[in-house]
């Protein structure tokens, strides 16, 4: 069992049981959105939660649950990419997570096979919802993809609140020092990049689902952020890091930033 399952299992033991159903908790749908100029199709997943309850990001943080999603049960579907939009900051008890409170429109851009057919749509979604405890959640949906669809409000509020690119924040420059620790990398980059709010959280990911990564620390000094993670593989060893695979996103206040790559230090 990796940290993030293990963290997550302690935390729904340690807290009394609550009688309230999936159903009383969750409720997704799929928006069938529309025909893109290119030919794709922008659709959109929406999650709605009761008050005060949360779903996570790719990344949820040390004691989240990573949503995960299946598409093989669908028809005519050459490829699927989700367009997250910037996510928030939640600390529980002294805990951090990065999620959505009440509720997540995740727009979904269908590449079909044959572009001349529809696309009828499955998706078997795995994911977590917390409240006072966390509970795992499974859901079923489908849909048929056919014709030119109509403009979604929800979609497009999504869609615009996705993070703003590197070029897009003013990234002037990011170097990555990696070194080695007992069971895995230290990762500290500098970032200079005008602030994006107080607090300023960094999140690290890697190509490699399988590397644990910690929840970082970050400060800041003028038009300058630091911040340092510690990397993790299963055999708990140093390795190669794939430093074009990762990404560092910046959350600020009701915005992000996304950066790919992480290069290592100029000079």
């Amino acid at each position: 069992m990796n940290r993030t399952a293990l963290a997550c299992l302690i935390a729904t033991l340690a807290a009394p049981a609550l009688a309230q159903t999936q159903e009383e908790v969750l409720q997704a749908t799929l928006l069938p959105g529309w025909q893109m100029a290119d030919g794709h199709r922008m659709a959109a997943v929406r999650l709605d939660l009761a008050d005060h309850w949360k779903t996570y990001w790719r990344a949820p943080g040390e004691t989240g649950i990573p949503p995960q999603f299946d598409w093989s049960g669908s028809t005519n579907l050459k490829s699927v990419t989700l367009h997250w939009p910037s996510p928030e900051v939640i600390t529980l008890d002294g805990m951090q997570s990065i999620g959505y409170l009440h509720e997540l429109v995740l727009p979904v851009e269908v590449v079909a096979i044959d572009p001349a057919k529809p696309v009828e749509l499955r998706l078997q979604m795995d994911l977590g919802v917390c409240k006072d405890i966390c509970m795992p959640a499974a859901v079923s949906l489908q849909g048929l993809l056919d014709g030119p669809g109509a403009a979604d409000t929800a979609i497009n509020a999504a869609l615009s609140n996705q993070p703003s690119t590197a070029a897009q924040a003013g990234l002037t420059d990011i170097g990555c020092a990696v070194s080695p620790n007992d069971d895995g990398l230290r990762l500290a980059a500098t970032i200079g990049m005008p602030r994006q709010g107080d607090p300023e959280t960094v999140v690290f990911e890697t190509a490699d689902a399988t590397v644990w990564v910690a929840q970082a620390t970050a400060s800041r000094a003028g038009q300058v952020l630091t911040a340092e993670t510690d990397l993790v593989p299963p055999n708990g060893a140093p390795f190669a890091l794939d430093r074009s695979g990762v990404t560092v996103t910046v959350i600020g206040q009701g915005r992000s930033v996304e950066i790919k790559g992480c290069p290592a230090p100029r000079g």
